[in-house]
């Protein structure tokens, strides 16, 4: 068997399920765990990921527009010639988001010049909680290690399952309203799992709805529903790329009224290796929000290393 997984959340359940020993390749975006950073480079983006945060979601939105209206190549790109000389038996991509990762429709157009390569495609579609265990069952069974599949949900639902227990009893009174940020400039708010996420570390979440893509937002939205916390997770960045587009959200009218702000309840947290990305971290993903949300009930070592204080 030799596995190339084309999206980094994939790569991560890849070896959770023991299969690191198979994987042959990666995306340019996979970087742990650590072991796979010698591993050849599949993709690459078709934009410019340096400048700042408006400038690369203007990037990303152009390249976005021309694939669906000149049916071209999508916003990353999958080497053919890698393929072919990989040789890979699974290519294990999604179907979840085109502008966040490797697209299904990508994968498929660079299989389709590589004539004696005969992939399995594995597509991944996680788009909230339920279907990220799915999601991990979907792809031990195709690699054929369906029990070791069972385990790992079995493990890391036993996990969050021991925060919820904590935090299930809470009143309404006692879970801070939540506005997390997916993006800054311009603004948006996370989607997907992440409401979830919250509701299981004891918060309310009031923007962005489970199983739905990750929605666009104004300040004055944000001004209005007033969050007893705001945790600042963009998509892609890290803990510093994150809080250089702190200022960008200091600047705002209206910025330091808040009552996170007041409160001392701004989170920066590093997005791009937790909660933007849907594998086994999403565990970590929750035990971070806890922390967050309930420093007096839950303390895992977070702090300073995937998350910090604005």
């Amino acid at each position: 068997m030799r596995i190339i997984t084309l999206i980094a959340s994939a790569t991560e359940i890849v070896c959770a399920l023991g299969m690191r020993e198979f994987l042959v390749g990666r995306s340019h975006e996979c970087d742990y765990p650590e072991s796979v950073q010698d591993l050849p480079v599949c993709t690459q983006p078709r934009f410019e990921i340096t400048g700042s945060s408006r400038e690369i979601d203007e990037r990303v939105k152009s390249l976005a527009r021309e694939s669906v209206v000149k049916d071209a190549l999508g916003v990353y790109e999958v080497f053919p010639e890698k393929l072919r000389e990989l040789q890979p038996t699974h290519i294990v991509t999604q179907a979840q988001c085109d502008v966040c990762a490797v697209s299904l429709r990508d994968v498929e157009i660079a299989l389709q010049k590589v004539a004696d390569c005969e992939a399995t495609i594995i597509s991944l579609q996680p788009n909230n909680m339920t279907d990220f265990w799915a999601s991990l069952c979907t792809a031990a069974s195709h690699l054929g290690v369906t029990s070791a599949g069972v385990r790992l949900v079995a493990e890391l639902q036993s996990r969050m399952e021991q925060i919820e227990f904590q935090t299930r009893p809470l009143p309404l009174t006692a879970r801070p309203g939540v506005a997390c940020i997916e993006w800054v400039d311009p603004l948006m708010a996370a989607g997907n799992w992440t409401p979830e996420l919250i509701q299981a570390a004891g918060g309310d979440n009031l923007f962005g709805e489970a199983g739905k893509h990750s929605p666009w937002m104004t300040f004055d939205e944000l001004r209005q529903k007033d969050p007893a916390v705001i945790v600042v997770a963009p998509c892609g960045f890290d803990l510093a790329r994150t809080r250089q587009d702190l200022p960008l959200l200091q600047a705002q009218p209206g910025w330091n009224e808040l009552r996170a702000v007041r409160d001392g309840r701004v989170y920066l947290a590093d997005g791009n290796q937790y909660f933007n990305r849907p594998g086994p971290r999403l565990v970590e993903s929750l035990e971070i929000l806890a922390e967050m949300l309930h420093p007096g009930k839950f303390r895992f070592g977070h702090e300073g290393v995937a998350w910090e204080r604005a």
